[in-house]
């Protein structure tokens, strides 16, 4: 596995740093985000969600950053969901002081991705367990690569409770009543391979060492289009996946970003590009 700088040429400042949460940069256009709880399964308290959406939300508007990519730190888990037990171990004061912190999630949902709609897209790199939140997290990814050795799963309703995080009515979506039921309703897990089958990810890596690897080789296709061209794609896309109207979805992005889209300088760029036989030289998205 390469080793990727943890510093970039970003020009606006991240968030303030975490030590649950490590930035690196894989090349300039490219964001690592890895959950770096090891010792907790990279479980996620509450506050670590509102770093998360605050990074995302950050991502979003730095212009040098075209995709970003999210894993978990070891070799075992992505995430395994909620950190509950931190959580009830948290000072009674402190939960007092800043309720919306330790009861509330963001808005953009677990790890500040499970409800997000964001901008720009972002890659799941799943190294090991991605169980709960951690395959809520999945389940809105717009991409997903796993390692052989992945495993997915709700296991909430055999806790007695259920899968908050926005997971559900996008797992149904995807892969359809009957199989949603059963892996929310019998605690049913999935392999790396089962969910390929399913259509769950794009990808299984050849192995768990080149798991990051074959995430940044997908992440860098995406990179190298036109970061406007990427914006209103995925806008396209997820109006739909979202809307369920095919011709509802076309028309919210039509309405919205198809004039700063044809009218900006990446268009131009790359349709001079094509006619000169030439490689298009992107800039910064103004979208």
């Amino acid at each position: 596995m390469t080793s990727y700088s943890s510093t970039s040429n970003t020009t606006i400042p991240p968030p303030s740093s975490n030590p649950s949460v490590l930035l690196s940069y894989p090349t300039p256009a490219i964001l690592l985000v890895t959950i770096n709880r090891v010792k907790q399964m990279n479980s996620i308290p509450f506050p670590v969600h509102w770093h998360l959406h605050r990074v995302f939300e950050w991502f979003d508007r730095e212009p040098t950053l075209r995709v970003a990519i999210i894993t978990g730190a070891g070799p075992k888990a992505f995430c395994a969901g909620q950190d509950l037990i931190e959580l009830g171990k948290r000072d009674p004061k402190e939960l007092e002081e800043k309720p919306y912190l330790a009861l509330h999630p963001p808005t953009s949902g677990f790890a500040g991705i499970s409800r997000r709609l964001g901008k720009k897209p972002i890659i799941a790199a799943v190294n090991g367990f991605a169980l709960g939140g951690g395959f809520e997290i999945v389940l809105n990814c717009d991409m997903t690569v796993a390692s052989p050795t992945a495993t997915f799963g709700l296991p909430e309703s055999l806790r007695g409770i259920y899968a908050g995080a926005g997971g559900l009515p996008r797992l149904v979506r995807n892969v359809g009543l009957p199989l949603a039921s059963e892996i929310a309703m019998t605690g049913r897990t999935l392999s790396a391979a089962e969910a390929l089958r399913f259509n769950l990810i794009n990808h299984v890596s050849s192995s768990p060492a080149t798991l990051l690897d074959e995430a940044v080789a997908l992440a860098q296709k995406v990179a190298d289009i036109s970061p406007d061209a990427i914006i209103v794609t995925r806008a396209a896309i997820r109006e739909t996946w979202e809307n369920g109207s095919v011709e509802r979805g076309f028309q919210l992005v039509d309405e919205r970003l198809k004039r700063g889209l044809m009218e900006g300088e990446n268009s131009r760029e790359g349709l001079a590009a094509f006619r000169e036989k030439r490689r298009p030289v992107w800039k910064a998205s103004k979208l």
